[in-house]
């Protein structure tokens, strides 16, 4: 293809990008079990989006590729799970759900800001606790229903949690 034919293109791509992005914020709203699988299912089609049809075009043309969509690239954190977790005998599930409890509200948040403030009232209270165990626990009070999470909670700054309403 042509310059002038990826220009047309990319607009037209980018354009469906940021739209899919905004359905997936708009299931915040839905039921649990709707949300996860449509958002799911949206962040298939961006995924695909981004690896097969954007990034040829940006290899081609790499002037076309904006700067902001390479540091929002959805990627993975962490993919430690509750079950590979063994806390520090002077930590409990419950010392741990108290911290993470208290950082939480009605309100959604991204999950990066809320494992880094947790972590950080752990270094406060001498728990040697990780970001990545903390966020492994809301992994598991989302599942649980305990917690609402939207997103895939292992991508910390592409996935949000809040209290239950």
């Amino acid at each position: 293809m042509n310059r002038e034919q990826a220009v047309r293109i990319h607009k037209r791509l980018m354009d469906a990008y940021i739209a899919l992005e905004h359905a997936s914020t708009a299931t915040a709203d839905l039921g649990k079990e709707e949300r996860l699988e449509l958002d799911g299912a949206i962040q298939e089609v961006i995924a695909a989006l981004q690896q097969d049809l954007l990034t040829p075009i940006h290899d081609q043309y790499p002037d076309l590729e904006p700067p902001a969509l390479d540091e929002e690239i959805p990627t993975i954190i962490s993919d430690l799970t509750w079950d590979q977790v063994r806390l520090p005998p002077s930590v409990t599930e419950a010392v741990l759900d108290g911290i993470i409890f208290s950082l939480l509200s009605p309100r959604w948040q991204k999950t990066a800001m809320v494992v880094a403030l947790a972590e950080k009232q752990c270094e406060q209270l001498a728990l040697p606790i990780s970001d990545e165990t903390i966020a492994a626990r809301l992994q598991v009070l989302s599942d649980s229903d305990l917690i609402e999470g939207i997103g895939d909670l292992r991508m910390w700054r592409h996935s949000e949690v809040r209290l239950k309403d």
